[in-house]
């Protein structure tokens, strides 16, 4: 009778993840779909679910990636070079500041903990017009630097949290275990700790590429030239040029834009996974 209930239980648990997986996927698919699809059975009467032989087409692709009143090559250029600095930054200061937080006793260690939740629950919006007059001032405006500062300086206080976590949670006694073997402090650390700590880097790279990748509104402020634009602006721009008509071009843009999130996905999937384990251990 137990194993029965267990076996019920497992099948409606079973049922519930797929219809919520197919639920998650299909705007994926649709989005992916239509992008192939010509524009007349997109809409109308003839709706086609799959890109047939006799309907697939690659012209949605080409009026993307060609299209004169938004050039796309610039804004792929502009978000990776935004995301690559951000992403490195980030992890880079937060890495630093993480293990000074962890490590090492200071005054006011308990006090710029604090400040760091209490920076990450103002909301960015909040903050647009302080940030377009800094960067203005600096005369950083449409420039991938400019834009670079703004997204690290909201990207670093859940950087260091999380970073945090990952370095509190390896214990001390590995480091001086390893000193006592003959390594250096500086050799222990990059021998022992860093390795350990490498899954909960990529684990807060992942956000922190979503968050410079994604961004809209402030790169809006920002990035007002058009050869500035990253391409969630070169999207907006795109659609206003084709007047949400060609819907096929659209989908096609989309797909362009999530193609290299995909790709840095699927790179760093398996230490992401294992980082966000190891970093629930201890916190």
């Amino acid at each position: 009778m137990i194993n029965i209930r267990k076996r019920l239980a497992d099948t409606g648990f079973g049922a519930l993840a797929l219809m919520v997986f197919v639920l998650s996927a299909f705007p994926v698919y649709w989005m992916v779909s239509t992008s192939f699809l010509p524009n007349n059975r997109i809409r109308g009467e003839n709706l086609a679910f799959f890109p047939t032989p006799d309907v697939f087409t690659l012209d949605n692709y080409r009026a993307a990636i060609f299209s004169p009143r938004a050039p796309f090559a610039p804004a792929v250029l502009n978000s990776i070079g935004v995301t690559f600095l951000t992403l490195v930054i980030a992890l880079v200061v937060g890495f630093v500041a993480s293990l000074a937080l962890t490590r090492f006793q200071f005054k006011g260690r308990r006090t710029f903990i604090v400040l760091i939740l209490v920076v990450q629950m103002i909301p960015g919006e909040a903050m647009i017009i302080s940030m377009f007059r800094i960067i203005d001032g600096w005369q950083l405006l449409n420039t991938i630097i400019g834009l670079t500062f703004v997204y690290t300086a909201g990207v670093l206080p859940f950087t260091i949290w999380t970073l945090r976590g990952f370095v509190n949670g390896v214990p001390k006694e590995l480091e001086e275990a390893a000193m006592i073997d003959g390594c250096s402090r500086a050799g222990a650390f990059w021998r022992v700790t860093f390795p350990l700590l490498a899954p909960g880097l990529v684990a807060t790279g992942v956000f922190a590429f979503i968050q410079a990748w994604n961004e809209f509104v402030t790169a809006l402020v920002i990035m007002q030239r058009p050869e500035a634009m990253t391409l969630p602006l070169w999207l907006r721009t795109f659609v206003q040029a084709t007047q949400a008509t060609n819907w096929g071009a659209v989908m096609a843009a989309s797909v362009l834009i999530a193609i290299p999130a995909v790709i840095f996905f699927l790179i760093v999937q398996g230490r992401m996974t294992g980082g966000l384990v190891s970093g629930a251990v201890k916190g």
